[in-house]
């Protein structure tokens, strides 16, 4: 069978080329991604996008976003099209229920294989229709050892006054909210409204302490040690790391987020058949490795986390054999998810100082 679906994909793959050729365009896939989510050619990495395109002649628009309030933003407005998109957990569960992602033949992806069984049948997609896990993270906190005096423990160094102006948080509302729930001892999924309005008290707390909400603007501002103290995400820690070697990681003890990010296919896709290769071409084992050596992210791909190759595959950051507490965002519910709106809208706009 695996062999009758990768000649499947060739021939797909010929058909496509031999079209391009009789009508004299180069077939393009829009691909929408994270930014530092892909190994891009920089400091001696593979340049996936342009071995794709060398090796399918088919040209890849690479565009980024840093949330996924911004990815659901375009795929929600309709007014972009994209043939491959990678949002997290609680998004694809969010864009499932509304019809923005299609579903997958997993036949048509035989690299799929790869992907192990603790990353199938996840709460976001329950039956393996609409997405196929390419990363796994949690967030924690990232601090420069120069400029904090102790090993953080707890979220709450994000208030601390001694840090005041060098003290970072997200630039998103779920992540932002999460660390003000871990703090009160919230569920992250709660629908209670007091909750909500008690995390978003804290967060404009915070404000008086705070320098800047971030995202990928937290890389320049960690390595050049403008800041003290930020949270992000463990495999970005690890890229940071490499920059600046007085920068260390903690996961707090109140407990943290986890998430799977996955590829998905948007609903108004144009190039369908492109986008099956490509999500097929990033889980080939080469491209797999070259992928979690470069981003520095877990990686959910036996291939991989079997290969004694793989550099950070005893990294106790991205695979700690000590458990960490750890929760998953899941959808919410339309009031839910329009009362989180107005209270990001409030702390954003609040001044405390």
């Amino acid at each position: 069978m695996k062999k009758i679906v990768s000649l499947v994909c060739a021939l797909v793959l010929v058909l496509g080329m031999v079209s391009m050729g009789a009508c004299g365009k180069r077939q393009v896939i829009n691909v929408f991604n994270w930014g530092e989510y892909i190994s891009d050619g920089s400091e001696g990495s593979l340049d996936i996008n342009k071995e794709f395109e060398k090796r399918t002649g088919i040209h890849v628009n690479y565009t980024n976003y840093d949330s996924n309030e911004v990815l659901y933003s375009k795929l929600s407005g309709g007014g972009a099209s994209y043939d491959v998109v990678i949002p997290s957990d609680y998004m694809i569960e969010r864009l499932i229920s509304e019809g923005l992602v299609q579903k997958i033949d997993m036949n048509d992806i035989p690299n799929y294989k790869y992907i192990p069984e603790e990353y199938k049948g996840l709460f976001f997609d329950k039956n393996n229709e609409y997405s196929i896990p390419y990363t796994v993270g949690l967030v924690g906190l990232i601090y420069n050892k120069k400029m904090v005096t102790e090993k953080p423990t707890s979220w709450n160094i994000l208030w601390d006054s001694r840090y005041t102006n060098k003290i970072l948080n997200f630039n998103n509302s779920r992540d932002a909210f999460g660390i003000a729930q871990y703090i009160l001892g919230q569920d992250v999924n709660t629908t209670d409204p007091a909750d909500w309005r008690a995390a978003a008290d804290k967060l404009k707390d915070q404000k008086k302490v705070l320098q800047s909400y971030v995202m990928d603007e937290v890389f320049d501002i960690m390595e050049n040690e403008e800041a003290a103290v930020a949270p992000y995400y463990a495999g970005d820690f690890l890229t940071m790391k490499e920059v600046n070697d007085d920068l260390e990681f903690v996961y707090p003890d109140e407990g943290t987020n986890i998430f799977v990010d996955s590829f998905c296919i948007p609903t108004n896709a144009k190039n369908v058949d492109a986008a099956k290769l490509y999500i097929n071409f990033m889980l080939d084992p080469e491209m797999a490795l070259a992928n979690a050596e470069s981003i520095c992210y877990a990686c959910p791909h036996t291939a991989v986390r079997n290969n004694e190759e793989y550099s950070l595959k005893n990294s106790e950051i991205l695979y700690p054999t000590t458990p960490v507490k750890s929760q998953y965002f899941h959808n919410l519910d339309k009031d839910t998810l329009d009362l989180l709106s107005s209270l990001w809208t409030e702390v954003k706009q609040y001044n405390a100082k």
